[in-house]
């Protein structure tokens, strides 16, 4: 007859558990020296060895010819506990005799020597599903019990049992076995058993295994039914998590923040039976492996749930910082929190979605960080840069310094040569009229030369000082959040037309409500003069041709009268 695998290559001595070494030497050790306890308490979560433990401590104890700790295994006592056929071992399941009849009689039974070996032994699994009447039939036998009696009591839920329980027991905690010597073990009983498993299929199954060994065994079981070679491919297929791919697609629409497309998949999902808490639950548990591999990409593989190959993860981890991945996964976490409370869960599924795609819905200063986040990847990879680079070469060229005017003293000097004037003396050091005292320029100088000093009145001037200046002025009229958004963009004024051209679409619409445009009117009509018009447009503004900016330059030196522009 066909037996489990996890049946079959249970561990029989202490030296064949895996992963539990802290635990088994030291049982290794008191059995040796004779210095067993009556009451031991294994707690850990599932598949770890603790029932496991539990028998090979109770054969040990009762073994004729023990081996440094180990039972034999050969002995009469050994194969009678092993096949049992001795009732003086007895295994008991606490969640179907948990009451305090059952334990009563458990109490008045013990009490009687062992008809076959040296120790009466209990071993009850899942303790904690003793009733409170239970436990406390069970207190004063497991204080005071016979010298030929053991208790080992075993549980998953440890902060259930009493303090007066724990109090009485040697307590022993078995860890989770990690995916190195699952998959380890799993190649060992793989060639002994004659399966074809790869060493990629062992890793993915000892990954999904969740540091129980049982589970691993159970899956490469389930996986070689199936036949043929077991590679990572193989063992998705059988285990039915190709589904997972679905998953994956979903995360890709998430992360493009294409809301329209995640919210059909999830209606393609839910139309095919699919709980939409299931959905949300894988993709929380997707997000937690693409964070894991962005903050931790060496040491993290041994944390992740497995359910995904390395080229998935890569392509959904590209270009996507781990300050999302944090903001999806706590956003996922607090939905899936609330389905159980919600009337309604594919809208609450459909309104999470939303919120993943754009983090502007969330109310909250995460979306203030993501916005400031995205602008920063984007300056980061030389969008904004590139931009900024090609305006302010078409507009702005190195003008060269103008020389003062020459003096009387060296009228035949070339401008170009002559030194800069020395500062002016203090007044009352001043004796007689100074040769640097500059005429009055009332009779020279007009107003109509000043209402044509600022370069917002050239015609289709792609001038980018004039923009940051206006920008910077409209800055302290406007909250924060739009003032990231105005140093992205650029801004020509024509005639009486300013126009504003954003980067993307995003932007343009940021900027695009009454308040900003009432503020950058206001600001454009400050500085030109007169009333402008406002039109916002996507993408670079015009590049200036060389003949209009000669003519700004040369506007630009008008204002001056050391400089002459040749």
């Amino acid at each position: 007859m066909y037996q489990a695998l996890y049946r079959k290559w249970r561990p029989k001595t202490f030296s064949d558990v895996i992963g539990q070494s802290h635990i088994t030497e030291t049982l290794q050790k008191q059995v040796a020296e004779g210095r067993t306890s009556h009451a031991y308490l294994f707690t850990g979560t599932r598949g770890t060895g603790k029932t496991t433990c539990a028998k090979i401590l109770a054969k040990a104890v009762n073994c004729e010819r023990p081996v440094n700790g180990d039972p034999c295994c050969q002995c009469a006592s050994c194969q009678g506990i092993e096949n049992g056929s001795f009732l003086d071992v007895l295994e008991l399941d606490a969640a179907s005799n948990n009451g305090v009849d059952q334990v009563r009689a458990l109490r008045d039974e013990a009490i009687y020597s062992p008809a076959n070996v040296k120790k009466r032994v209990y071993i009850v699994d899942e303790v904690h599903m003793l009733s409170t009447a239970a436990f406390n039939a069970l207190l004063k036998i497991l204080e005071e019990p016979p010298e030929h009696l053991m208790f080992i009591l075993a549980t998953t839920e440890l902060h259930k049992v009493p303090a007066t329980i724990l109090s009485r027991c040697q307590r022993f905690s078995f860890k989770r076995i990690t995916p190195q010597d699952v998959a380890k073990r799993l190649a060992y009983v793989a060639g002994q058993e004659g399966i074809d498993l790869t060493a990629d299929g062992a890793e993915l199954l000892s990954r999904l295994a969740d540091g129980a060994l049982r589970d691993g065994l159970s899956l490469l079981d389930q996986c070689a039914a199936a036949g043929g070679t077991i590679d990572s491919a193989a063992v998705l297929e059988v285990l039915g998590l190709a589904g997972n791919l679905q998953t994956a697609q979903l995360m890709e629409c998430v992360v493009r923040r294409d809301a329209k497309a995640a919210l059909l998949l999830l209606n393609q999902l839910y139309a095919g039976g699919k709980d939409v808490g299931a959905v949300l639950g894988e993709l929380s548990t997707l997000t937690r492996d693409l964070l894991l591999r962005r903050t931790a990409p060496e040491g993290g593989a041994a944390l992740l749930s497995g359910g995904y190959d390395s080229t998935t993860l890569d392509r959904l981890g590209k270009d996507v910082s781990a300050s999302r991945f944090l903001y999806l996964a706590s956003t996922l976490q607090k939905a899936t929190a609330d389905l159980y409370y919600s009337s309604n869960r594919r809208t609450d599924a459909e309104l999470c979605l939303l919120r993943l795609c754009d983090e502007s819905l969330s109310g909250d200063l995460t979306a203030l960080e993501a916005r400031i986040q995205r602008l920063e990847e984007g300056a980061a990879r030389g969008q904004v840069i590139r931009s900024a680079v090609e305006q302010s070469a078409a507009s702005a060229r190195p003008v060269p310094k103008a020389p003062p005017k020459p003096t009387p003293k060296a009228e035949d000097t070339p401008p170009w040569e002559e030194p800069p004037l020395p500062e002016e003396p203090p007044a009352p050091e001043e004796p007689g009229q100074r040769i640097f005292d500059i005429p009055e320029p009332e009779p020279v100088r007009t107003e109509a030369p000043q209402k044509a000093v600022p370069a917002a009145a050239a015609p289709a001037a792609v001038n980018s000082g004039w923009w940051r200046a206006l920008s910077e002025s409209c800055k302290g009229r406007l909250p924060p959040m739009y003032r990231a958004f105005l140093d992205m963009c650029a801004g020509t004024l024509e005639g009486d037309t300013l126009t504003v051209y954003a980067p993307d679409d995003i932007t343009l619409g940021r900027l695009d409500n009454d308040r900003v445009k009432g503020v950058l009117c206001e600001e454009a009509a400050a500085a030109a003069g007169t009333p402008v018009r406002l039109l916002f447009r996507t993408g670079e503004p015009p590049k200036a041709t060389p003949q209009e900016n000669l003519k700004n330059l040369l506007k630009f030196g008008s204002q001056f009268d050391n400089i002459e522009i040749k």
